[in-house]
């Protein structure tokens, strides 16, 4: 009787505080998306002198040359007075460097050529040597593969208007790239990944971010120790903003206005995808903060034991608390990502978004499953190292 007390307190206590814990979260969200409204109506050179900031721009590319037109003319199209473009080349063997030099932009343009990186992050040890060249007063980071909107580093810089904001991520949504669930899945995706990562911002826990839509503050980078005191990650992005976090007195913001939204193409394959994604997973699971390790962790080993309880119901039916608390979970989370995002997905019937929040779960699961056993991750050419907590 009594382990059938202490099984009763378990099941039901997992269902009301994995709810709660998405309750807090959409109050997040919610509480991020008005101060996102407040900054976004700052003025932009609200500095002591009246001056623009100074923003270094600043974009590794490997091998980028079927992407890196759509961003160059993106690029293009800033008109932002005080910004220079830095363009890290990491030992490109395609066209990607003559589209560099050939790139006219209204700001100063560098290009940075890596012969060598060793890694083990490449991108990370690309960053910081086009951070080491950078002078802006502002950092800001996207990817070879996107497109960003026209007024995109206004719109940034204005989302750092609260002097003690240290770091500002926008959200990045996936153009899709055909028909059907696959495609679908992609883009819906990013948009819950984004949610959650607002949410867990607008309630002082970020602990991840999009690396290709991110601003930094040049005097949170110096609080911490310069870049190169943030530890070895799959997720550099995701590293960085714990560092900030946990090591400094700055705040981390999410954004959420149009004037924000980062597009970037979407993996052809499924093999594609769970490696890009495993590699997220893993930077949460395996995060070398304490409390980002923590607050993922438990966020995926709960959705996990969900959606593990759900063929066992068949033998152990009052093991339903666990199931029904995840997917009434995931249902909230997939109203307010349509609420906030709708116009940008994909549109689609309400049965196919069901489909897809539905699948999340499942995915998620699978991932937290590869991660704990240790799955090799390859990415752009490269094996990527899962560092031990």
């Amino acid at each position: 009787m009594f382990f059938l007390f202490l099984y009763d307190i378990f099941r039901f206590s997992f269902g009301f505080i994995f709810v709660g814990l998405h309750c807090a979260l959409m109050i997040g969200l919610f509480l991020e998306w008005r101060r996102d409204n407040r900054s976004r109506a700052m003025p932009v050179s609200a500095e002591t002198d009246q001056r623009f900031p100074r923003v270094s721009v600043i974009i590794p590319v490997h091998n980028e040359e079927p992407h890196l037109d759509k961003l160059l003319q993106s690029l293009g199209d800033q008109d932002y007075p005080e910004a220079e473009f830095i363009f890290i080349n990491d030992r490109s063997s395609d066209n990607s460097l003559e589209m560099l030099r050939n790139f006219v932009p209204k700001g100063k343009v560098q290009i940075i050529s890596l012969q060598e990186n060793p890694g083990p992050n490449h991108k990370q040890y690309a960053l910081g040597k086009g951070i080491e060249a950078a002078s802006g007063d502002f950092l800001l980071f996207t990817d070879a593969d996107c497109e960003v909107p026209s007024g995109w580093i206004f719109a940034m810089v204005k989302r750092m208007s609260d002097k003690q904001t240290g770091v500002t991520i926008g959200p990045v949504f996936k153009k899709s790239g055909g028909k059907g669930f696959f495609h679908l899945y992609q883009c819906f995706d990013h948009a819950v990944r984004y949610m959650y990562l607002a949410g867990s911002t607008g309630l002082g826990a970020a602990g991840g971010g999009f690396g290709n839509n991110l601003i930094l503050r040049r005097d949170a980078l110096n609080v911490i120790g310069g870049y190169d005191t943030v530890s070895a990650s799959p997720t550099e992005d995701a590293a960085l903003i714990s560092r900030i976090r946990s090591c400094s007195h700055y705040r981390i913001r999410s954004g959420f206005g149009a004037d924000l939204f980062v597009i970037t193409g979407s993996e052809q394959t499924w093999k594609d995808l769970i490696n890009q994604t495993l590699r997220w997973n893993n930077g949460g699971l395996f995060s070398p903060d304490p409390a980002t390790r923590f607050n993922f962790g438990f966020l995926m080993i709960t959705i996990s034991m969900g959606i593990i309880a759900l063929p066992v119901l068949f033998f152990i039916p009052t093991l339903w608390t666990l199931s029904v608390a995840v997917l009434f979970s995931m249902t909230m989370n997939t109203i307010a990502t349509l609420k906030l995002f709708g116009p940008v997905l994909p549109q689609k019937s309400i049965p196919a978004y069901i489909m897809q929040l539905i699948f999340t779960p499942i995915y998620f699961t699978f991932l937290t499953i590869l991660g704990f056993c240790r799955v090799k991750i390859h990415w752009k050419g490269s094996r990527l190292t899962t560092p031990r907590s």
